[in-house]
């Protein structure tokens, strides 16, 4: 055993290239696993630098300088966010406030009807049964509630410095896109030179970085602004406040659509009952969910690299247990960056073969 660890240390890292891409992530784990909510604003600016790359480079393009370009492209990007946030978040912020005050009338129906369940179905389901069902689910709702007051009350604490992040957030974001090539080559001169390995992740993660939040953006969009339209059109109450978080669902591979669906069942449930205004609505539902999955994300991610849902949904645990919502947000990505190390130091050994003959 210690010989084969002996040979793989030096097959492995006998390549002061291996070394250098060695000595960069760790560093890079450390700064952002310890320094991760300092930096936050920095991280978000370079996401939205990377979702508006394409278009920055495309006005260049035609002719027009770097600055300009970048000038355009940040203000029509904050003018919308601006249009979008002032237009939703009032419906969304009355609709959240209709559903939690309507939640006990819904809670109480709900108690009712499974406490028939005994009457109608002895045999399969007793009164004890459905009493410590109906305990559990109070003890969940007062949990849930609690952590809601909570975040509310923490966000009031952070409300200065939300105002400083919508400042500074996007002052970085427009240096980023602006001064691009000055940032990179001041950046390589930190870096040794003995960098191939490190350049080639780079490289790859750049390409799918940019794909994926772009990608991502345009997908949370579309499925939210179909599924609004949907819901309205179905006469289903609260349809902007369900299609955002539909939308927003999409931020978690597989898992955000599961939880996603109790609360439109729910709403659907004791809005129209057990008929065919629910089934249409369910069938929507899942059309849209349908579409999603085998259309939507096709042609977004065609170029995004491959991986196993079951990698897919690893990588969301463990990257959201350690960054919250930006982990989520970041995992597929990070994923692919784990991949890609691994592929990039798979190949060093055949590298020095090639190199030796």
């Amino acid at each position: 055993m210690v010989n084969f660890f002996s040979n793989w240390y030096k097959e492995k890292f006998s390549d002061p290239h291996a070394v250098t891409l060695a000595v960069i992530l760790l560093l890079a784990f450390l700064l952002i696993y310890f320094f991760s909510a300092l930096l936050m604003p920095v991280f978000v600016a370079l996401g939205l630098a990377f979702l508006l790359d394409l278009p920055v480079n495309k006005l260049t393009d035609t002719g027009l300088s770097r600055s300009l370009s970048t000038s355009i492209v940040v203000s029509l990007f904050i003018g919308v966010a601006m249009v979008a946030t002032l237009g939703l978040m009032p419906t969304i912020w009355q609709q959240g406030t209709n559903l939690a005050q309507e939640a006990p009338h819904m809670l109480t129906q709900g108690q009712d009807y499974l406490m028939t369940l005994p009457e109608k179905y002895p045999e399969l389901v007793s009164a004890s049964q459905i009493e410590n069902i109906i305990a559990l689910v109070k003890d969940k709702t007062l949990e849930w509630g609690e952590i809601v007051l909570k975040a509310s009350l923490g966000s009031l604490l952070n409300i200065v410095a939300l105002l400083v992040y919508l400042i500074l957030v996007p002052l970085m974001m427009f240096f980023f896109l602006k001064d691009k090539a000055e940032l990179i080559d001041g950046l390589k001169k930190f870096l040794p030179k003995e960098r191939r390995l490190a350049s080639q992740v780079a490289n790859e993660m750049n390409q799918q970085i940019m794909n994926y939040i772009r990608g991502k953006v345009i997908e949370i969009v579309i499925i939210g602004f179909v599924t609004t339209v949907t819901f309205a059109l179905l006469g289903l109450q609260y349809a902007v406040l369900l299609g955002v978080l539909v939308g927003l669902s999409v931020l978690v591979p597989y898992v955000g659509a599961t939880i996603v669906t109790l609360p439109v069942v729910l709403v659907a449930l004791f809005q129209f009952g057990v008929g065919a205004e629910f089934g249409y609505v369910m069938l929507a539902y899942a059309i849209i969910q349908a579409l999603d999955g085998n259309l939507l994300v096709p042609l977004l991610f065609s170029e995004a690299v491959n991986l196993h849902p079951v990698i897919i949904i690893i990588a969301v645990i463990v990257f959201g247990g350690m960054w919250g919502f930006w982990g989520v947000f970041f995992a597929i990505p990070l994923a692919t960056l784990v991949k890609a190390v691994i592929n990039a130091w798979s190949n060093v050994h055949d590298h020095e073969q090639v190199a030796a003959s």
